[in-house]
């Protein structure tokens, strides 16, 4: 049973997430500040850990730079700033993904078990191949899920979690339409209302990141007032 920290001084996000991961199979520990997570880490680590980035005592990037002098585990950061600067920054100094308020606990999950798979796959452990976890390839782009990878046309592209969850799930059938509707129902759950049209806000910024790679890139396809298309190129 993996254990997972999270370290954020909302109680009632301590509580809500806490409750869905432990009904996921983790364990789970919670602490509202980052000076009583850094005691308790240098007692024990956790498998992975969930931070905040504005909290009291301690803030989550001060957390980070501590944590990261004595281990790579996987870090997860949480913040509600809208702010791209504050995500560069968390993830230049070593987090490996940053999830903004309000944020699906689902999506959460998901990210979760990734992160834990991919740390296995770099530790040597033997994860079993499934439809999540197997390399797909279509055309130009390789994707790995167990670590959280992307190429195209042989180049690494960074992309965030929903970002990897849309593309992969256009990819995997390609020539085939999904709507807003249908890419919501990827990257969200119930628990949080977004507007279909923050699917859109999406896709623009995964093109914009390939196009970095390639100024070409037109694989993904809108279909207006229906959705978008994969092609294979």
């Amino acid at each position: 049973m993996s254990r997972i920290a999270l370290v954020d001084d909302d109680r009632n996000i301590l509580t809500s997430v806490s409750m869905t991961l432990e009904a996921e199979g983790f364990e789970v520990e919670t602490y509202n500040d980052g000076q009583s997570a850094l005691d308790a880490f240098n007692k024990k680590l956790p498998d992975m850990a969930v931070f905040d980035i504005k909290m009291p005592r301690m803030d989550g990037m001060d957390l980070l730079q501590r944590v990261r002098q004595k281990t790579n585990m996987p870090v997860i950061f949480l913040t509600s700033k809208d702010d791209e600067i504050d995500e560069v920054l968390g993830l230049r100094m070593g987090a490996d993904d940053y999830v903004k308020k309000p944020f699906s606990q689902r999506l959460l999950v998901e990210r979760i078990r990734a992160l834990l798979r991919r740390q296995e796959a770099l530790d040597g452990v033997e994860v079993a191949e499934t439809e999540e976890t197997k390399l797909m390839e279509r055309g130009e782009l390789l994707m790995d899920p167990l670590r959280h990878a992307v190429r195209w046309k042989g180049m690494d592209v960074t992309l965030t979690v929903t970002e990897f969850l849309l593309l992969q799930a256009l990819a995997q059938r390609p020539g085939f339409v999904k709507s807003r509707d249908q890419l919501m129902d990827v990257a969200y759950d119930d628990q949080v209302y977004v507007d279909d049209r923050t699917i859109d806000s999406h896709i623009k910024r995964l093109r914009k990141k390939m196009r970095t790679v390639d100024s070409d890139f037109s694989a993904i396809e809108t279909l207006y007032g229906i959705g978008y298309r994969y092609n294979e190129e």
